[in-house]
């Protein structure tokens, strides 16, 4: 996890391409307060559409914090979890709010990400915990979602979500890289965007970007030469 909160999700996307993943970019998710940095491994939860018969008592107000599976599985996120809300993309209605919110923090939970709204928008962004979202919304939960299960796999923003998965935002939004990835995928992109800085270099000194971008064999050499002249 280390090196993946080094590089961009942009960078992230661009070296899972060579794995042959080509959609893991969730759609339409952007932070809630910009300049964040997210890392942490998936906790997931899914919603379904409320149905009435089912949300009476939480409809008015009324929860069972050991059978509701959104409560449920705040009180076991753990340490360097990421809840990950599969929301359907329906963004109008809250999935959380921030009192939810601060006990993950408490616990340990290293962010929060949803395809749905946000509920406390405000009180959500000041906990502290980096927050990602589609939109936000000031109706509860219970008017449009009813959570079902806990650490499944899910669908947030277009994109399957494993438990356990890296989860990884930026400014530009959120990636997801499958867990058995994650070091060699965070290697890689640590590799490349020093290769770029140098890159982008040469072209600041005003580099054609003929042979220079993408690199060719010389360009690379010259870069080869660079870092071990600085080590």
């Amino acid at each position: 996890m280390k090196a993946l909160a080094q590089v961009s999700t942009a960078t992230l996307t661009s070296v899972l391409l060579k794995f042959g993943i080509r959609t893991p970019f969730m759609r339409r998710v952007r932070p809630l307060v910009r300049g964040t940095r997210l890392v942490g491994k998936a906790y997931t939860l899914r919603y379904i559409p409320m149905r009435e018969d089912l949300d009476g008592d939480a409809l008015e107000g009324r929860f069972d914090n050991l059978t509701n599976a959104q409560r449920v599985g705040i009180e076991h996120i753990g340490h360097g979890d990421v809840l990950v809300i599969d929301a359907r993309e329906e963004i109008n209605a809250g999935t959380i709010g921030n009192i939810l919110v601060t006990r993950m923090k408490v616990r340990g939970g290293a962010g929060i990400v949803t395809d749905g709204s946000f509920r406390d928008a405000e009180g959500i962004a000041a906990v502290g915990l980096p927050a990602y979202s589609a939109g936000t919304h000031a109706a509860t939960n219970v008017t449009l979602h009813h959570p079902v299960d806990i650490q499944r796999p899910i669908a947030c923003g277009g994109v399957s979500v494993f438990p356990g998965d890296a989860i990884v935002g930026d400014d530009d939004g959120v990636i997801v890289i499958p867990r058995h990835l994650a070091s060699e995928v965070g290697q890689r992109a640590i590799e490349q965007e020093r290769r770029e800085r140098f890159i982008l270099n040469l072209v600041r000194d005003g580099a054609s970007i003929i042979g220079t971008y993408p690199p060719d064999a010389s360009t690379l050499a010259a870069f080869e030469a660079s870092r071990s002249k600085n080590t």
